[in-house]
């Protein structure tokens, strides 16, 4: 028995410190395209202000889970929220910098389509389950900030040719973890607890019906 004090079993409130943080990061994606975009990217100044935004943004992605996880402030909100306020991030940064030339389109619509599909299959199994960001997922999301962080810099040739292959990596293993996220919303839509209490249920009335009877 838990003692009467014990709060653990009570329900996280949506209004933590970690949720907080995932709506600094979503206001924190004006600011940063008002910095890059200044000047057509062309001001050094402004394009290192926007890398400092950036990466304070993309900081507070691995704060926000951190407190989460150990305060015990993970909520369904937060883990639909955090992956939203992630490809509001990266997309914007993407855009930007294919407005300005330094990242292919085709390279953008790829990674946008696979972070829009993504967050659309997490509502189509919502009914079923949160399904949260796998190992894979964080892993892109990472290899995604350091390539484009790198690309956000005034660099030379050489280093602007590391920032391109890092971009490289970043999409592949972003359409990989986007197969392996289809694979498990549909994993989860015939194995969870909603799933299973209707494929009972279809059996109690067939079950029920007079021997013979063929109406469905």
């Amino acid at each position: 028995m838990r003692p009467a004090g014990d709060i653990t079993n009570r329900p996280v409130s949506a209004w933590n410190i970690a949720n907080g943080l995932t709506a600094l990061r979503l206001l924190l994606v004006p600011v940063f395209l008002v910095l890059l975009l200044h000047d057509d990217g062309h001001a050094d100044a402004w394009r290192v202000g926007a890398t400092l935004v950036f990466g304070i943004a993309s900081i507070t992605d691995r704060v926000d889970g951190e407190l989460a996880r150990r305060r015990g402030l993970v909520t369904d909100l937060g883990k639909i929220a955090d992956p939203i306020a992630d490809k509001a991030l990266i997309g914007a940064a993407l855009i930007g910098l294919s407005g300005l030339g330094e990242v292919a389109w085709w390279i953008t619509v790829v990674i946008m389509v696979r972070e829009i599909g993504v967050t659309l299959l997490r509502f189509w199994v919502i009914r079923h389950g949160v399904m949260p960001a796998s190992r894979g997922g964080k892993l892109k999301t990472l290899l995604q900030a350091v390539a484009i962080g790198l690309l956000l810099l005034p660099l030379g040739d050489g280093l602007h040719t590391v920032a391109e292959l890092a971009m490289y990596l970043a999409l592949t293993v972003t359409v990989v973890t986007g197969i392996d996220y289809v694979s498990r919303a549909l994993r989860l839509r015939r194995t969870s607890e909603r799933a299973a209490r209707k494929r009972a249920e279809r059996a109690e009335r067939a079950a029920a019906r007079p021997d013979g009877d063929a109406t469905p």
